[in-house]
Parts: C-alpha cells; sequence; structure tokens
C-alpha cells in the first residue's frame, strides 16, 4: 500500500510575475492543467484579488477553479476579494479591511491537504502593497514557498525579470523556473529577448506560452519544476 504524502510535503508553488498584466494568471491556470494532465489533483489559489463582477466573482479567482480539479471552499481558495480593481491595498482601505497573513496562511494549509498539488498566485508585481505594513513579498515568505516567475514578453521585460529575481531571492525563496509568456504577439526580435532572458536568469525555462492558445493547450507544452 502506497503511503500517503503528509499535506505539508505536497508539492506547491507561489506564482510570481514581473508586473501587473504579464498573465500570472493564464498561466497559472496553464501550470494547473499540466499537473492534472499528469494525473494529480491539482488547485489554485489566489489569497488576494481586486475587482468583482455584479454577482461579486472576481474573474481571476473563477478562471483558477475552472483550470482546477479539486472542489474547495472558496474561502479557502480566495480569502480576500475586494470589490473594486483597483491596487489591492487601496481597496482594501475602502472597504476598511486589514489583510492578515495568519489567515492566509492557514487557508492555505487546509487547500493544501486537499490536494496533491497546489499553485498560489501572487497580485500584481512581487513588491505590491497589500496594507500599510505588507505587501506581497511578505505574503510569498509567510508561506515559504519555491517560486515560478511569470515573464511577459514585452517591451522592458528583460529589466523587470532580473528585478524581480533578485527581489525574490534576496527574500531567500528559490525560483526554480520561468515560463515566458508571449502577451505582445506582435514584439519584436522575441526570440533575441528569450535567448538573453535564459542567459541570465539563474532559473530554468519552464516553457514559452504563446499568444491566443488555451490554457490547456498551453500546459502540454509546460514543463513542472523538479
Amino acid at each position: 500500500m502506497t503511503t500517503p504524502i503528509p499535506p505539508a510535503r505536497r508539492p506547491a508553488w507561489f506564482i510570481a510575475g514581473t508586473d501587473t498584466g504579464v498573465g500570472k494568471t493564464f498561466v497559472t491556470c496553464a501550470l494547473l492543467h499540466a499537473l492534472r494532465q499528469r494525473g494529480l489533483r491539482a488547485v489554485g489559489m489566489k489569497p488576494v484579488a481586486s475587482g468583482t463582477d455584479a454577482a461579486g466573482d472576481n474573474e481571476d479567482v473563477s478562471a483558477l477553479a475552472d483550470a482546477s480539479n479539486v472542489d474547495a471552499p472558496r474561502a479557502l481558495r480566495n480569502p480576500y476579494c475586494f470589490r473594486a480593481a483597483i491596487a489591492p491595498h487601496i481597496a482594501a482601505a475602502d472597504q476598511g479591511v486589514s489583510v492578515e497573513l495568519p489567515r492566509i496562511v492557514d487557508a492555505f494549509g487546509e487547500l493544501r491537504a486537499l490536494a496533491d498539488a497546489t499553485l498560489v498566485e501572487g497580485v500584481g508585481g512581487f513588491l505590491v502593497p497589500l496594507g500599510d505594513e505588507i505587501d506581497a513579498a511578505q505574503l510569498a515568505v509567510a508561506l515559504d514557498l519555491p517560486v515560478i516567475l511569470v515573464v511577459g514578453m514585452r517591451l522592458g521585460c528583460i529589466n523587470h525579470a532580473l528585478l524581480s529575481y533578485e527581489a525574490i531571492t534576496g527574500r531567500g525563496l528559490p525560483v526554480v523556473g520561468w515560463v515566458a509568456n508571449r502577451i505582445d504577439p506582435d514584439m519584436p526580435r522575441v526570440e533575441e529577448n528569450l535567448a538573453t532572458l535564459a542567459r541570465l536568469l539563474p532559473a530554468p525555462l519552464l516553457g514559452v506560452v504563446e499568444h491566443g492558445v488555451t490554457p490547456a493547450c498551453a500546459g502540454a507544452g509546460l514543463r513542472l519544476p523538479d
């Protein structure tokens, strides 16, 4: 009989982005499909989200739920969701809410116990404030997870990627891989930019997500960290 893996040892990663709008949610969904395609029960978590529709749903949270194959309570998948589609620390202040790391860490622990693998998507760039004295980097440190960096392939991506890498590793977290997401299909000299990133980022390239594909299709072309 196979011995079950304790929840604390089940694979989990923090998905960070080089900036807002680089496709963190899309790549997280693709990675969830990659895990599912390997026969694993995979779940996505968005600890902090901003922007809801009339029904109170957030687009990113819904996308992660659709890409997951684990039925988990929303309170675990998304502990904090703010109405306005603005910077999360401003949205939280408008609603009189303080983002508390212990609440997120506890929710993550419960969620991790329900799945074989868990992906936690950050919000905005790695240093985005979540309150007056807390930011997304502190959240990643509190969760103590290896990081997968999403690089949006557009002009300026090399600088953003290198700065993000330094910010992540400077806080003691390993970057176990990066994904190039072609958010600008008309980006000139994309292959040269990819080659430069591969040379300068001391982490393995997990795959290139082409513009216009589905998350399931993108997932089939991604490899998971060792």
